[in-house]
């Protein structure tokens, strides 16, 4: 069972999620936050193995959460919600540390399908959205964090980006692509290496506002 804590300042979207996860199997929804503070202790005291995340929160925000489980060993990976007009607050969170990102009228299949990922390790991030954002962070103005020009990807290299970004596992590129899950591996620490990054999530940004995707 995969346990999952929801933190979301609106009592009728928490709500709202649980029921949803309630009809899913495999997932045990363990406990709610309404505020970051209460979120830090909860994921202190019951220890979920994913965490919904809202950014827009009274005391603490959502960006204060990643900000705080990032000095922590052992932080559960976190998938931030959010609404349309979260574009700047989710590139924020992201780079906060969030694993991805869902909107919040999403289906029970996609929010459980994020679930897993997160559980297992990977990433949760939808090309399309991604794009919105960017291109709306650069109708604002701002700073997208200074994306140098990285070394060249092969073509090998780029197909299991454009893979990475649909939040495949490096074992399911390598039974996509029929090769050993080693050699995806050495392909992936390949492309983070060239695009200067550390993770897949600000790889797949960096290759959104980049173009290479």
């Amino acid at each position: 069972m995969t346990r999952v804590l929801i933190v979301d300042d609106q009592t009728l979207v928490r709500q709202g999620i649980r029921s949803l996860l309630e009809l899913a199997d495999g997932i045990d929804v363990v406990g709610e936050a309404a505020d970051g503070v209460e979120a830090l202790e909860r994921i202190e005291t019951l220890a979920p193995d994913v965490v919904l995340l809202d950014l827009r929160m009274p005391r603490l925000d959502g960006i204060g959460v990643l900000e705080a489980l990032r000095t922590r060993a052992h932080a559960p990976p976190c998938l931030i919600l959010t609404t349309f007009d979260d574009d700047a607050a989710v590139l924020t969170g992201l780079r906060a540390g969030a694993r991805g990102y869902l909107l919040k009228d999403v289906s029970l299949d996609h929010l459980t399908e994020a679930i897993a990922a997160l559980a297992e390790g990977r990433t949760m991030i939808t090309p399309a959205l991604t794009e919105r954002v960017m291109r709306g962070l650069r109708g604002l103005g701002t700073d997208t964090g200074g994306f140098a020009e990285p070394e060249a990807l092969t073509e090998r290299e780029t197909e299991i980006l454009r893979l990475m970004a649909g939040g495949y596992s490096n074992k399911e590129i390598a039974n996509a692509l029929d090769v050993a899950e080693g050699t995806v591996k050495n392909h992936v620490s390949s492309v983070l290496s060239k695009l200067g990054v550390r993770d897949r999530t600000r790889a797949v940004l960096k290759a959104v506002d980049l173009g290479l995707l």
